[in-house]
């Protein structure tokens, strides 16, 4: 079957806007008369939707009384997404006061008579006036109210949320949603069934939804009554839900484990005639998804079947070359198939995402209206293209919907499509003009707790005050506003795109370009790094180490080079260093090469680092502008001038670790060099050949080589360049032993006091509460212990879990950690590489039998046989003492905590002496402020990963035993390399003071 499937999809990945722009205003031409139309539809639409007054109440209601705009729409959002997950009272009481405190629920005057809102108001006012901020379950004022009101606000506050769940959800079973389903289709109302859930973590999970969809399969297909299809139930399903590791890297993988499992479903959906969708995934997945649903529309158990289809979101500039896929694999197969054509749900994500990457473009449009025309013209081609592709218009917008039904010129061979509990005055109208077309319900089915990431999405998507169903439900908007063209908004190319999110290379400007990175999910953009990794040359002869002796001779070459350096321009050494980045970007594949095969470091890491070594370069040398530039001027009396200037101090040394060979030795290297100094680079003994790529680039750049030397070798040398009488300052990250050595050594000396900048570890901590979210603790549990085999200062050694939750999210995290994929860095689907060499394996292997001895074993992982692998484990501690140092490998702890006993935890935590990274994971703003307040940590991350400290925007580096600070990256570092010197000039010494004199009353 294989020989039927189309070539590979393959598109531009973030295409120009303008150029789209220019297609899609030219497809949106309409006559006049057309136009008038589409006018008079929507108006009747908009009218329909305004008058409106469903007794029971929609989530339209909803949006209208709590905004995203105001502070309690942004509460109810986080307390429905968060309430009704958290299992114990004591939490949950804290998590309704913080989230009720942030909003005047108790003022709130409803503007809606619709019962659900009405009530969801009354129970969250009631909540609000017997939870008042400031009161909480310890506290000594109010105690007697409260053991007589929480109970009753417990129980308010979670009516309140499931009522809202009762009208986002069609049924918490699939057999409660077919019935209420039946009960509701009088008017022959078509469904598709959503079953909810989050993407899958780990094979478990993987197996539920599985079972999941299969059984909704079974129980649908006995109640689909007989019409043929397209008139028959359907269900959608989400790829991402039944595999853990459904992501471009793991390619081979998902082919081999994924697509089996969809043709299964798929086969028993046949077997039923059922509709079956495959949902929409995120922009990085859309070649991965094709690929999946290409080979199963290919299975010749499906051959003869018309229910199979897909959803293709219009926000994505590739939407149209998806249509003109599947239409051509449609062919091949001599198949009928279904597409939903959907505006998009991820477009917040999609944004945060290509600007994290250093993309040179968006693969979503930036201006709502640009989507709008994209829809239309997607639509256009999904009608020319029928009986062999069925279309489903999924919308809510009166203006969408007019315009297609005149582009339609009829009422069949298409289907609109609602969400459940939204459009329906719109669609009960357009039935009463067009009582032909037919109109499928996309219902989610699922238990409350489930319901939360659809929740918040579809908050999201309608609750924006620039959203159609926002505006169509405030009667304050004129209807003129609402029929505006999409095309009218836009205008021209010019404004394709929305002047406010600049291109995620100019995310930084003025001040400096972002990295360039690459998306793995591109699959030519990631092949042709592969392929030019592979074959970048890298030397495989040993670097010759210097002795300790030849110490002397290269600091007093630096130090003879150091005038001339220091009197360098500011803008001139800015610009070196600007030049170092682009070379850098530009021999990318060089050095991913060497961090693969000399660092043992993954793709996903290699790219990070080279992509941080310029970052690094850019950022110094728009900070050191600034700083180095012009003298600045003082205040003071007439007749005097008073400036400051920073200099450099002579001869740096540079000591950087071997886990970040680039990125952290071009960081210190470069911050010395802006301000002034001339440097001695010495690397870790183990990444010998980064170090000296990297400097010979940074030479080609136009650093003199006077003004950096590099000295290799171990130990010993190290010691002896901080020992030589003529370093003027050191800086230096590794472990906090060497660094106290290397204090005393510097307090030893006689002459200048010299500075000493230090980064070093720690014992870094992850609280996450009962309110968090187990998918992203999860998530940001394994990215943030077992990344880069855990060998980052930075990296979670020890996890802190609110025991009322924590079976749940340890079985979550082992069950992730067992996907990882442990093996060659070279090839891109590994996660977790090798530690750096014998010594660091033999360490944590040590270190792994204790812990199997002493504490609970959850995960152990299997590493490969031969090389220094050292494979993720997860071990459960009774007691956060029992780690008294830190263990740099991707090796987890874990302690359970009471939600009383957070104090303590706190406590263990400072106690370790420690201040590097912490992770909190709570919806409880309360609760995160106070941990914020109680810890000197120098980087906080809050409800994500704490690993990736990006330059200029995370700047990074710890209090205590971790470090001196300033923070690398950061707007205070430069200053520490220099000296300050203040010039004061009498003006008035030539006999007195002309400009004062001279000056007018």
């Amino acid at each position: 079957m294989s020989s039927q499937l189309p070539p590979p999809f393959s598109a531009p990945f973030a295409a120009d806007d303008r150029a789209m722009a220019t297609w899609l205003l030219a497809e949106a031409q309409l006559t006049p008369e057309r136009e008038a139309r589409i006018d008079r539809t929507a108006r009747g639409l908009i009218d329909a939707i305004r008058r409106n007054d469903d007794p029971l109440g929609g989530v339209e209601d909803m949006l209208r009384e709590f905004s995203l705009s105001t502070k309690e729409g942004l509460a109810l959002m986080v307390l429905a997404e968060a309430l009704l997950r958290v299992p114990d009272v004591e939490t949950a009481d804290r998590f309704i006061e913080d989230k009720l405190g942030q909003g005047d629920f108790i003022h709130h005057e409803t503007r809606s008579s619709a019962f659900l809102v009405n009530a969801s108001a009354w129970a969250l006012g009631l909540s609000a006036l017997v939870i008042q901020p400031g009161e909480t379950p310890q506290g000594t004022i109010g105690r007697l109210a409260k053991r007589i009101g929480i109970p009753a606000v417990r129980a308010a506050t979670r009516q309140a949320m499931r009522l809202m769940g009762n009208h986002f959800v069609l049924g918490e079973t699939i057999e409660a949603a077919l019935a209420r389903a039946h009960a509701h289709s009088a008017g022959h109302a078509r469904y598709s069934f959503d079953m909810l859930g989050e993407g899958a973590r780990t094979r478990a999970d993987a197996e539920r939804y599985f079972n999941s969809y299969a059984a909704a399969i079974q129980a649908i297909g006995q109640r689909a009554g007989d019409n043929p299809l397209p008139d028959r139930p359907g269900i959608s399903v989400k790829l991402s839900a039944l595999h853990p590791r459904f992501e471009a890297v793991s390619r081979q993988r998902v082919m081999a484990e994924l697509v089996p499992r969809v043709v299964d479903l798929a086969a028993r959906a046949k077997a039923r005639d059922l509709n079956f969708t495959v949902d929409a995934e995120e922009a990085d997945r859309l070649e991965l998804s094709l690929d999946v649903i290409a080979a199963v529309a290919a299975a010749t158990s499906l051959s003869g079947w018309s229910g199979f289809g897909l959803a293709i979101q219009a926000y994505q500039k590739r939407a149209s070359a998806v249509i003109d896929y599947i239409d051509d694999l449609a062919r091949r197969l001599n198949r009928r198939m279904m597409v939903r054509l959907v505006k998009g749900a991820y477009w917040d994500a999609e944004i945060k995402r290509a600007q994290e990457r250093g993309l040179d473009g968006y693969p979503v449009f930036t201006r709502k209206a640009m989507t709008d025309l994209n829809y239309i013209a997607c639509a256009k081609k999904l009608l020319t293209l029928r009986p062999r592709i069925f279309p489903q218009f999924a919308t809510h917008n009166a203006l969408t919907v007019a315009t297609l039904l005149e582009l339609t010129e009829s009422d069949e061979g298409y289907e609109f499509q609602r969400l459940h509990g939204m459009g329906e005055a719109l669609y009960a109208q357009l039935a009463k003009g067009h009582p032909g077309i037919a109109c499928r319900i996309y219902a989610p089915v699922g238990s409350h707790r489930d319901l939360l990431a659809y929740l918040v999405r579809r908050l999201l998507e309608n609750g924006a005050n620039s959203s159609f169903v926002a505006m169509a439900s405030d009667p304050g908007v004129p209807a003129e506003v609402l029929l505006r063209r999409p095309s009218e908004i836009v205008g021209n190319s010019d404004g394709a795109t929305n002047a406010t999110i600049p291109l995620p290379r100019d995310l930084y400007q003025p001040a400096r370009v972002n990295s360039r990175g690459i998306e793995f999910g591109e699959r030519a953009a990631l092949n042709r790094l592969v392929a030019d990794v592979a074959a970048e040359k890298t030397s495989t002869a040993a670097v010759k180490r210097d002795a300790p002796e030849d110490v002397n001779r290269t600091v007093v070459a630096a130090r003879d080079g150091f005038p001339a350096w220091s009197r360098t321009p500011a803008a001139a050494r800015a610009a070196t260093l600007e030049r170092a980045a682009d070379l850098l970007e530009h021999r990318s594949a060089h050095f991913i090469a060497l961090l693969q095969r000399e660092g043992g470091k993954t793709l996903d890491d290699s790219v990070s680092e080279v992509r941080e070594a310029a970052d690094f370069c850019r950022y110094y040398a728009a900070e050191g502008r600034k700083l180095f530039g012009d003298a600045q001027p003082l205040p003071g009396p007439t007749g005097e001038r008073n400036t400051l200037q920073l200099r450099g101090r002579g001869v740096f040394a540079a000591i950087s670790p071997w886990n970040f060979p680039l990125a952290i030795f071009t960081g210190q290297v470069t911050a010395a060099l802006m301000a002034g100094n001339t440097v001695v680079a010495k690397p870790a003994e183990q990444t010998p050949l980064v170090a000296t790529e990297a400097v010979r680039l940074l030479h080609q750049a136009g650093i003199p080589p006077a003004a950096l030397h590099l000295l290799q070798g171990d130990g010993p040398t190290g010691a002896a360049l901080v020992a030589h009488r003529d370093i003027a300052g050191v800086v230096f990250t590794g472990s906090t032993d060497v660094a106290r050595s290397i204090n005393r050594a510097l307090a030893a000396k006689d002459g200048p006091i010299v500075p000493l900048i230090a980064e070093t570890g720690g014992i870094n901590a992850m609280i996450a509460d009962a309110t968090a979210l187990p998918e992203q603790v999860a998530d940001d549990v394994v990215t943030s212990a077992f990344r880069s085999a855990g060998q980052r200062c930075s990296a979670l050694r020890l996890l802190f879990v609110q025991e009322d939750v924590a079976d749940r999210m340890i079985e979550m995290i082992s069950g992730a950690a067992r996907e990882l994929k442990i093996g060659d860095p070279s090839d891109p689907a590994t996660h977790v590489g090798p530690v750096i060499d014998r010594e660091a394996k033999e360490r944590l292997d040590a270190h792994i039998a204790r812990m199997t001895r002493e504490a609970r074993v959850h995960f152990a992982g299997v590493a490969p046989p031969s090389g220094n692998f050292v494979a993720p484990h997860i071990f459960e501690l009774a007691d956060a003492r029992q780690l008294t140092e830190e263990v740099f490998g991707p090796i987890l702890h874990v302690v359970r905590y009471r939600a009383s006993g957070l104090d303590a935890v706190l406590r263990s935590i400072a106690d370790t002496g420690y201040g590097l990274t912490l992770g909190i994971h709570s919806r409880i703003d309360d609760t995160v402020e106070a941990i914020v307040d109680r810890l000197e940590v120098g980087n906080i991350y809050v409800n994500r990963n704490m690993i990736g400290a990006v330059v200029g925007v995370q700047p990074f580096g710890g209090h205590g035993l971790s470090g001196t600070g300033p923070k690398a990256g950061g707007p205070h570092y430069l200053a520490r390399f220099a000296s300050e010197q203040t010039v004061t000039v009498n003006t008035a010494a030539a006999g007195g003071n002309a400009a004062l004199m001279s000056g007018e009353e």
